[in-house]
């Protein structure tokens, strides 16, 4: 017997080869279904929605083309770079670039394939707009802890975590530690017990790694650094190492370079080292004030693919001629 889930999928997979591969109109496919136009409309928009149907847009080479085929030929990586409007808030970039990041996302996701998350503000965006996508047997693991002393991290981090694996029905796991732990022994200790483990090992099959970059610049603050994650001493750090940026809580300089033991021995992300052996490094940034903290990154390898706002990849392109 055919649930109405099923003939809900089946009619919107009619609806969409009629509409797409067909060039039919609404109407016709109204009078040949035997529906209303408006029926018709929701079916496409269902067949959207989970996946049947996905939109790409090859536009000429324009100044955005141009720009992401610079970025990618200087980076030695793939980029896209989203447009916005020149007066806009910080805020709605980061919605725009999210949203455009969301939909190019679904698209690499595949059936037993394992997809790390590194929590954060854009990481929060994109997963607000991530569309649903019918694959079977993925796991999406949190690369990075998220308690501190005022919280576990479990509500927010969870949450970002949740709407991916809702999307994709995927298993989601979970990784409760402190993102900074205060002694670099007590994090060793925990590395050694079992169920601490068991979520490393599923962050060690990880082939595609989804971030944002942390910046203590940032206009529209880094989760991190606005969170009570650090104390005056670890911000004495920062200023002191000339810390720009982060990638899951592991801490970088506009170099690349992250040899900053008071920091990283303690981060519970992955070191950089491990990020590079991942296969697909999915990264994603919008603010102009993430500058340099998107350049260190790419000085550091960190980098495969990357979702850039517009704005922001005319001003990486300038000031690394």
């Amino acid at each position: 017997m055919v649930t109405p889930t099923e003939a809900r999928g089946r009619d919107a997979l009619r609806a969409a080869q009629l509409y797409y591969m067909q060039d039919l109109t609404m109407d016709a496919i109204a009078h040949e279904m035997r529906v209303s136009r408006s029926s018709v409309s929701r079916l496409l928009q269902h067949a959207r929605d989970v996946g049947l149907v996905t939109i790409s847009i090859s536009p000429p080479d324009d100044a955005r083309g141009q720009m992401a085929q610079r970025i990618a030929d200087r980076f030695g990586i793939a980029a896209h770079v989203v447009p916005t409007p020149a007066r806009t808030t910080e805020a709605d970039r980061l919605e725009r670039t999210a949203l455009t990041a969301a939909r190019i996302l679904a698209e690499r996701v595949e059936s037993s394939m394992t997809v790390g998350i590194a929590w954060g503000s854009t990481l929060s965006a994109i997963a607000r707009h991530v569309p649903a996508k019918d694959v079977h047997d993925t796991h999406i693991v949190q690369m990075n802890g998220a308690a501190n002393v005022r919280t576990s991290g479990i509500p927010y981090a969870g949450e970002i975590l949740s709407r991916f694996g809702t999307a994709w029905s995927a298993s989601v796991h979970q990784f409760p530690v402190p993102a900074l732990f205060d002694d670099p022994h007590t994090k060793r200790a925990m590395w050694r017990e079992r169920s601490v483990r068991s979520v490393l090992e599923i962050q060690e099959r990880v082939g595609l790694f989804v971030f944002g970059l942390g910046s203590p610049q940032a206009d529209v603050p880094s989760h991190v650094y606005s969170s009570d994650y650090f104390d005056e001493r670890d911000r004495a750090i920062i200023e002191r190492e000339g810390v720009v940026g982060d990638c899951a809580t592991v801490f970088y300089r506009v170099d690349g370079s992250s040899d900053i033991a008071e920091l990283n021995a303690r981060s519970s992300g992955p070191d950089l080292d491990t990020v590079r052996r991942i296969p697909r490094r999915f990264c994603v940034v919008s603010s102009l004030s993430k500058l340099d903290a998107l350049r260190g990154a790419l000085a550091a390898g960190l980098v495969t693919e990357l979702v850039v706002e517009e704005a922001l990849a005319r001003r990486l392109l300038r000031v690394t001629r």
